[in-house]
């Protein structure tokens, strides 16, 4: 049977996370951890099945944007609920405008989303302390519409919580909020307003109206805990606050004190910039434990040298989108319908330098580009100098020297500019029994500039 190339292309979207439900977690998920030198996620579980199964927790995940975290997020929830626990998920971005974010607009995600996942029989109100909340935070939005151009939403909510014996769905109530004040700078800042003086209150309705209730409800179904991962935080972009402050870490430094008050087991992806800023002896001191980083999967060694174990498990995560039906060791056979030969894909795996989004969006580009299968050579290479070009064009020339220096000294210090280095895209981390190293993105070295 013939492979289809559209089924192949929409497999290899470098912007949809593997499905981590059993089935489809056995035919995609491509566990890398050997080559990556520890296995971070069984570290972030034992942390709580293990050490603090009866005890909240805070723990942070960080590694490069586009490098598996999502996956490997949504792996850790499948294990979690292998295990026993009942896992909320959610991804940051989809309440928060992550360019301009405040500590009280996280707490109202994640009360958002606790109270939306729950199940339906216990699924929270908006009573106690929400009721009179919202209530407020409705007035304030009221006096920010203009006379009769009040969404009609907003005038609903208002008249069912002014309502006593009347109590909507209190992750409907959120949602529409924090929906409202994603999309206008001006309601955002009227909540904050709100929000700030009142942020111990927001905890103390999270965690004796939503969180211990749910797991009161939750242990007797025989759940032996509430785990809420938050991902994309780590897209938050490094911009200053009016005072000065970076606000990435503003919220995890400054306000870490809020983020670890939750009274259950919470992850927390987190800028891989704050890793190498100088506020990180901080940022540990106030969580209590270093960061998790997930590494790039290697394709060369410190040396320079080609490093097949992880060339060899990159190919396995192309030929998995290909043939998920087909055994692990038999999909090697029918490479042939995808590639012109090997070595094509091999050097697919290389350039990419071991980063998962880098290696399917040129894949995915790869496909536009020939629209027949097998893919050839020749196109790949045109989509690696094209993909090349868009990276010099965005480099000065001290940025170029920096880059350099980097390659040289494979690592990267405080002082540097390692929003440039990492965010962009044109450095690596790796892992080995040596500790951490960096390296270029391959792709860079393509450029003459650059070449070895």
């Amino acid at each position: 049977m013939s492979l289809d190339l559209l089924q192949f292309y929409r497999a290899c979207n470098p912007s949809k996370p593997i499905d981590m439900s059993a089935s489809e977690r056995e035919k995609y998920y491509i566990d890398f951890s050997a080559v990556r030198s520890r296995n971070i996620i069984d570290e972030l579980q034992a942390n709580i099945t293990l050490f603090s199964p009866n005890t909240a927790t805070c723990q942070l995940f960080a590694g490069h944007i586009g490098c598996g975290k999502s996956t490997e997020l949504l792996y850790l929830k499948s294990i979690l609920e292998d295990a026993g626990f009942y896992v909320v998920y959610f991804e940051a971005s989809q309440l928060l405008d992550l360019a301009d974010v405040d500590i009280g607009e996280i707490l109202l995600a994640i009360a958002t989303y606790l109270s939306q996942h729950f199940p339906p029989a216990i699924a929270p109100e908006a009573t106690g302390i929400w009721q009179s909340l919202l209530r407020e935070i409705w007035k304030v939005f009221n006096r920010e519409f203009q006379l009769g151009s009040m969404p009609h939403s907003v005038q609903i909510a208002t008249e069912t919580l002014q309502k006593e014996n009347q109590h909507p769905s209190l992750s409907s109530e959120l949602r529409t909020i924090s929906t409202y004040a994603k999309h206008s700078p001006e309601l955002r800042w009227k909540l904050r307003q709100y929000l700030e003086p009142r942020l111990n209150l927001i905890l103390q309705a999270i965690n004796t109206e939503v969180i211990e209730p749910a797991m009161i409800d939750l242990q007797q179904q025989g759940y032996k805990g509430l785990v809420t991962i938050v991902d994309n935080l780590d897209r938050l972009e490094a911009i200053e606050k009016p005072w000065g402050r970076l606000q990435t870490e503003y919220l995890f430094v400054d306000r870490a004190e809020q983020l670890c008050k939750l009274n259950c087991h919470m992850v927390y992806a987190i800028p891989l910039t704050l890793i190498f800023s100088k506020e990180f002896g901080r940022l540990v001191q106030r969580f209590g434990s270093d960061p998790k980083v997930l590494p790039a999967i290697p394709v060369r060694d410190r040396r320079g040298q080609i490093f097949p174990p992880g060339i060899d498990l990159l190919q396995q995560m192309v030929l998995a989108r290909a043939f998920p039906d087909v055994a692990r060791e038999r999909r090697l056979e029918r490479l042939p319908q995808v590639f012109d030969n090997a070595q094509t894909l091999e050097r697919l795996c290389y350039i990419s330098g071991g980063h998962p989004r880098n290696l399917l969006r040129l894949l995915h580009r790869w496909i536009e580009k020939e629209r027949q299968l097998p893919l050839s050579r020749n196109v790949l290479e045109v989509a690696i100098r094209e993909r090349c070009h868009q990276l010099l064009l965005s480099l000065s020339e001290p940025e170029k020297d920096l880059l350099r220096r980097v390659a040289d000294r494979q690592r990267i210090s405080p002082t540097e500019n390692s929003q440039l280095l990492l965010h962009n895209l044109f450095v690596f981390e790796y892992q080995d029994e040596d500790g951490s190293w960096f390296d270029l993105n391959p792709i860079l070295l393509e450029a003459p500039e650059f070449a070895r």
